[in-house]
């Protein structure tokens, strides 16, 4: 499609009201268009793909970074809905080797109003065509610590023990080049450096002491509340201790888990850091900011 053509099919676009045009920035340099009309998503299956709603400038550069790391890598095929993921690992690629519990998700409500969203991130991930096994998760930068990030990993951490192959492509927009050194940090702790048993034994007793709820259980030899808080004060018993919160001890038992060391350690298993070059119009600098 050639550029005239590009511009006729965007004006249909908005003439008939299915798209609608932003003029982002002070400067109003470029444009963006917002493809909101239902009839499209539903057309392709995705009637309520939370895309048809306005969203803030930042979010929308945002979209774009992830828009051109996918287009990119030709090398995969890109899975971009929570349906087209499920179906993907658990028709095409696991099969029954991993619960479906144990998928990457996130719980809303209470009760009958408890409601389970799978890959909630909402970022694509690619399988290797010509049947590779390696599988890439995008992950953009849109923070200056890596406290989302962390939470990213836990919530992975399954998944990634299931697949042969995988890779973490960690996305820098300029703005945030400086801040890869603690993405790598994080890398480290959460996939690195296994907890060794006596850490989980101690944190196991920590976790719910600091939250009232082992009052009668006695403290491991040689630590109370107040120096079990400093030795565990770290960034990573942090993001650890708010995984703990939503699934319970299953979370310390990953963490001495030494298999995502081993992938790393054997290359099946791989974390790149890719700076994003494009300006992206004005507004690199509202990336991150909702």
């Amino acid at each position: 499609m050639n550029s005239s053509d590009q511009s006729n099919f965007l004006a249909r676009l908005v003439s008939r009201g299915y798209a609608t045009v932003i003029s982002p920035g002070a400067l109003h340099r470029g444009r963006l268009f917002h493809v909101q009309y239902k009839p499209l998503y539903e057309a392709i299956g995705e009637e309520n793909n939370r895309n048809r709603k306005p969203a803030s400038l930042g979010r929308m550069v945002e979209r774009l970074m992830i828009l051109d790391a996918v287009l990119a890598d030709t090398h995969c095929t890109w899975l971009g809905t929570e349906n087209d993921k499920l179906q993907h690992f658990i028709y095409g690629v696991l099969h029954s080797d991993l619960r479906k519990i144990d998928y990457p998700h996130l719980t809303f409500g209470d009760g009958d109003r408890k409601t389970m969203r799978y890959f909630p991130d909402k970022l694509p991930i690619g399988a290797e065509r010509d049947f590779g096994r390696r599988h890439v998760f995008l992950y953009l930068v849109t923070r200056e610590v890596p406290v989302e990030f962390r939470a990213f990993l836990h919530r992975h951490s399954e998944l990634l023990r299931a697949l042969p192959e995988w890779t973490i492509r960690l996305l820098i927009p300029r703005r945030f080049k400086k801040a890869a050194s603690l993405y790598r940090y994080a890398v480290r702790d959460e996939l690195a450096t296994p907890l060794s048993p006596t850490a989980i034994e101690e944190l196991e007793w920590f976790f719910p002491a600091r939250e009232k709820k082992a009052e009668t259980v006695s403290p491991p030899f040689g630590l109370d509340l107040e120096s079990a808080a400093k030795k565990y004060g770290a960034a990573r018993f942090q993001a650890l201790h708010r995984a703990w919160q939503r699934e319970g001890m299953p979370a310390l038992w990953r963490a001495q888990s030494r298999v995502l060391e081993d992938r790393l350690r054997e290359g099946r298993g791989r974390v790149e850091f890719v700076e994003l070059s494009h300006q992206y119009l004005q507004l690199t600098s509202l990336v991150g900011v909702s």
